[in-house]
C-alpha cells in the first residue's frame, strides 16, 4: 500500500491558541511590535496541515514541511485567539499541498500554500543518523 494511499483531497485540519506575550514578535525575534509573529503564524499552519493528514498516514510514517508560501496580511494583538485551516489540495506521489489560513477574531491574517512529504520515519532516522556522524 502506498504511503498516501488513505489520503483524501480536501481532508482538513485545524489548530488554534490564544496569542499571548509568548507568541509575540519581540519574544521570537521577528519584530519589535507587540502582535503575533509571523513565524507562530505559520506555526499553526503547519500544525492545521499536520491534523489534517498525520492519522492517516501508515504506521511508522510522517509528513515533513518542505515549502511554505504565505503572506502575513494582518496583525493580531496580544490576548486575541487565532484559528488556522490547512486544506489537502494536491498529491503527487509522497508530496502533499496543502491550501492554509489563519484568521483572528476580526479577519483573515495570512494565507497561501503549504508543501510536505510523506517519509518513512526509521529510514529517515538512519539517513539522519549517518549525517550526524559526518560532523
Amino acid at each position: 500500500m502506498s504511503e498516501t494511499a488513505r489520503l483524501v483531497i480536501g481532508a482538513k485540519g485545524h489548530a488554534a491558541l490564544t496569542v499571548t506575550e509568548a507568541e509575540s514578535a519581540p519574544r521570537i525575534g521577528s519584530g519589535t511590535i507587540a502582535v503575533l509573529a509571523t513565524p507562530v503564524m505559520i506555526r499553526l499552519m503547519e500544525a492545521a496541515a499536520l491534523d489534517a493528514v498525520e492519522d492517516s498516514l501508515p504506521e511508522g510514517h510522517h509528513s515533513l514541511g518542505v515549502k511554505l508560501d504565505v503572506a502575513h496580511t494582518a496583525a493580531t494583538p496580544v490576548g486575541m485567539r487565532v484559528e488556522a485551516e490547512a486544506e489537502l489540495t494536491a498529491i503527487d506521489g509522497r508530496t502533499l499541498t496543502f491550501r492554509v489560513e489563519a484568521r483572528d477574531a476580526v479577519e483573515t491574517i495570512g494565507a497561501g500554500t503549504h508543501v510536505r512529504v510523506v517519509v518513512e520515519g526509521a529510514r529517515f532516522l538512519q539517513r539522519l543518523a549517518r549525517k550526524t556522524q559526518a560532523r
